[in-house]
């Protein structure tokens, strides 16, 4: 069995390796980033692409603190990003077994699972069908079943959903439509531009219509009551692409559940207040709340002590193996915090880290 990508930080540039997981006769793209005392399987909402990923400041910020307490497993889901494409609507039962598969190959026996949306689903069904596997869940902006029904008033009605559906192609050639998922970033045209390739690149209009078919098939009413895993659900109270009101309904039907509302208007954890969605994750999976961080999430200001002072030798020219030697830690620890500091610095390469150094006041 192969174990793939030990690597505890991502440098702009040098990104996790990229691996494969063999599902049936399809092969699923994932990485392994970190090595903490934990697995933790992590799988977005919608479509992803693990290489343009790391290109998204706030995404890859939040990737790097999930694994700076765990060993972040993530894919690409089937039919999109990276992994085998599909014709059709993808069967629940493969997708669920998608999971399995990616465990299975990184020597995972047991994880906690982060889904988040239509994911959250899916890694419900996977506690539901493999409990011995999952140590509990977190889910995010999760639901038992995404459109309304006679007796489930909340959710998309079947006409919003057909109208999407037939915006898909404005969206996958402008961005348009992040608007209503994630409010904080609409005026961000740089946002705007990568989020474009990033569905472009993560799967066609057409496959993620069929994805989204069947994400509106998913039904989960039925088992709630047969998923006994503890389970954190996180919910952004005004939420406006998935209702707060069905993170209400799980709770009420999942046996071990507790809900969490959070403040906010962003569909997607990694984007608004991210720093209260990683302080809940981190205490749910660890036992210990972390404190919250009063520095700035970016620029020279949101640099630790330990950061300035590595990023300071590395402008001196030092390597990492003499930056590690010279503050006693091990050279994995130095390009970890490196790492940190390239990405709340907005720097890709050592050069440009020099190039800009008196800026940043190094």
């Amino acid at each position: 069995m192969r174990l793939a990508c030990r690597a505890a930080a991502t440098l702009w540039g040098v990104r996790p390796e990229i691996a494969y997981a063999r599902s049936g006769g399809l092969r699923i793209a994932y990485q392994v980033v970190g090595e903490g005392p934990r697995d933790l399987v992590f799988m977005p909402g919608f479509v992803s692409h693990l290489d343009l990923a790391w290109e998204e400041p706030h995404l890859a910020r939040f990737l790097r603190e999930l694994a700076s307490f765990s060993r972040l497993i993530w894919f690409d889901k089937r039919g999109t990003g990276l992994s085998d494409r599909v014709g059709g609507e993808p069967p629940v039962a493969e997708r669920i077994d998608d999971i399995r598969a990616v465990m299975d190959e990184v020597g995972s026996a047991r994880a906690f699972l982060l889904g988040v949306s239509e994911a959250a689903s899916l890694c419900a069904l996977f506690g539901h069908r493999h409990p011995e596997r999952v140590s509990s869940l977190v889910l995010f902006a999760g639901f038992a079943r995404a459109l309304r029904a006679d007796d489930y008033p909340w959710g998309w009605s079947r006409e919003q959903f057909e109208s999407y559906l037939a915006g898909l192609d404005r969206a996958w050639s402008t961005g348009y439509g992040i608007e209503r998922a994630c409010p904080s970033v609409a005026g961000d045209a740089r946002y705007h531009s990568w989020f474009a390739r990033y569905l472009r690149a993560a799967a066609s209009p057409g496959a993620v219509r069929d994805l989204m078919r069947a994400n509106a098939d998913l039904d989960l009413r039925p088992i709630l009551a047969e998923i006994a895993i503890p389970t954190l659900l996180l919910h952004r109270v005004h939420d406006g692409w998935v209702p707060v009101e069905l993170g209400r309904y799980l709770v009420q039907h999942l046996p071990n559940a507790r809900l969490v509302e959070l403040a906010g208007v962003d569909h997607w954890p990694w984007l608004g207040d991210a720093e209260a969605v990683l302080m809940e994750v981190e205490a749910f999976l660890t036992g210990r709340r972390p404190n919250r961080r009063d520095r700035p999430a970016w620029g020279p200001e949101a640099l630790t002590r330990r950061e300035r002072d590595i990023a300071g030798l590395a402008v001196q020219g030092l390597s990492n193996r003499e930056i590690a030697d010279r503050l006693f830690v091990s050279e994995r620890t130095a390009e970890t915090h490196l790492a940190n500091a390239y990405g709340k610095l907005g720097v890709h390469s050592r050069l440009d880290l020099v190039r800009r150094a008196a800026e940043f006041g190094l």
